[in-house]
């Protein structure tokens, strides 16, 4: 089966997190039905302001607005199968774990807990108060999966990108898509 993703982008740090996700999922658009994002204002101004250039234009994916409760994954009839909010900030987590749905990104992921399909909320966080840490086990205990954005160095990264591409591969993991990338045990990097 093909997936169909929802690809949510908050204005927490880590835009190379979510750049890379974006071209690894554009990558992989023979294993993809559909791929959909959402950005908040604030993510497109954090994107610009880490990444220093406005990339996300030239993305080869339909966007919606934060307020389009008419984007097919605003409902459970709209078969997304993934949401992916990466990064995810603890605002967006908190409205999520108290079922607060005022944006396109809340409501779909509410939708996509209450159908038993997969959240994964890339947290990008430190340190974690307790607020945070409950709403991240009420997301937990309703089906989602916290990733948190920590990148893993047993593979040796040799620059930012690669140890971002760390929790990136994580997540495409974590999303059931097929990829090369470093695993451990494997004596080449690029071994399945």
């Amino acid at each position: 089966m093909n997936h169909r993703i929802v690809v949510a982008v908050t204005g927490a740090s880590g835009s190379i997190y979510a750049r890379q996700l974006l071209q690894k999922l554009h990558a992989a658009a023979d294993q993809l039905e559909e791929v959909a994002v959402v950005m908040t204002e604030n993510a497109k101004t954090v994107w610009e302001t880490e990444l220093q250039d406005q990339g996300y234009k030239d993305l080869p994916f339909r966007f919606y607005k934060q307020q389009d409760f008419m984007a097919p994954f605003a409902s459970g009839s709209g078969r997304f199968n993934t949401m992916i909010i990466c990064p995810c900030s603890m605002g967006t987590l908190g409205r999520i774990a108290t079922g607060i749905s005022n944006d396109l990104i809340t409501r779909a992921a509410d939708v996509v807990l209450k159908e038993r399909r997969k959240l994964i909320c890339v947290v990008r966080e430190t340190p974690y108060h307790l607020i945070h840490i409950k709403n991240m086990e009420a997301v937990t205990a309703a089906g989602g999966i916290i990733c948190p954005a920590t990148p893993s160095f047993y593979s040796l990264p040799k620059n930012l990108e690669e140890m971002a591409a760390t929790v990136v591969d994580r997540i495409i993991d974590l999303a059931g898509i097929e990829q090369k990338t470093y695993r451990w045990g494997s004596e080449n990097k690029n071994e399945d």
